[in-house]
């Protein structure tokens, strides 16, 4: 930037130097690419300790064959929403076992087992992709609302918002045996334990009964 002054008592005229200008505008740019470029990689990592938002290729071999017959649409759906697939197969196993339209006494409907004031006016809650598309909206609000505390989503996808934010001593029996069944799948599904004590014993606790309905409903054989 150079000033002109014709006058000695006038005001000075400021002339812009466009090549000038525009080297600065570049090596501004070019700084703030740099910075991107560094700082990315951390903001997509998740934290230490943290599996919730890790996104995964394939879920884990422990899952019954009902929830693999599901594993591509599992997958897709993780990715969609950049959360871990052993997590949404962990939910999917203990919910329905891959049933695609089973519902509870209390509402809940579907491979993901949503409730209906999850949906909006005119979905079709038994359609597969719209009840995993309710329920990931659910289970990433929880995962915001904790931290990313997969422990806490789990007891939240079961006992509401207020299970996953307030005083375990207060959860209701369900919501205890879910915590239980999920933490315990989800940490043998990561640790690769085959076969997983954890998925077995919720099997001998009433599990294969569900699992039965749904490979009925699948059509495919399970043991």
């Amino acid at each position: 930037m150079e000033e002109l002054q014709d006058d000695p008592d006038s005001e000075p005229l400021i002339v812009y130097d466009a090549g000038r200008v525009m080297l600065r505008l570049l090596f501004l740019v070019g700084i703030a690419v740099a910075l991107l470029v560094a700082v990315l990689p951390a903001l997509r990592r998740a934290p230490a300790g943290r599996l919730a938002f890790q996104r995964g290729s394939a879920i884990s071999a422990i899952f019954t064959p009902e929830v693999q017959y599901w594993a591509a649409d599992i997958n897709r759906w993780a990715q969609a929403y950049g959360v871990d697939a052993d997590m949404v197969a962990t939910i999917m196993q203990i919910e329905s076992c891959g049933h695609p339209t089973i519902a509870s006494p209390a509402g809940a409907q579907g491979l993901f087992q949503v409730m209906p004031f999850h949906f909006e006016s005119g979905e079709n809650p038994l359609d597969p992709e719209t009840n995993a598309r309710r329920s990931l909206d659910f289970l990433i609000y929880l995962l915001r609302e904790t931290g990313g505390n997969t422990a806490l989503t789990f007891a939240g996808y079961n006992g509401g918002p207020g299970a996953a934010l307030g005083n375990p001593q207060f959860w209701a029996n369900e919501t205890r045996d879910y915590y239980h069944w999920s933490t315990t799948i989800y940490a043998d599904a990561k640790a690769g334990v085959q076969p997983s004590p954890a998925l077995q014993a919720w099997l001998d606790a009433g599990g294969s009964g569900l699992c039965r309905l749904a490979a009925a409903q699948l059509q495919i054989l399970s043991d």
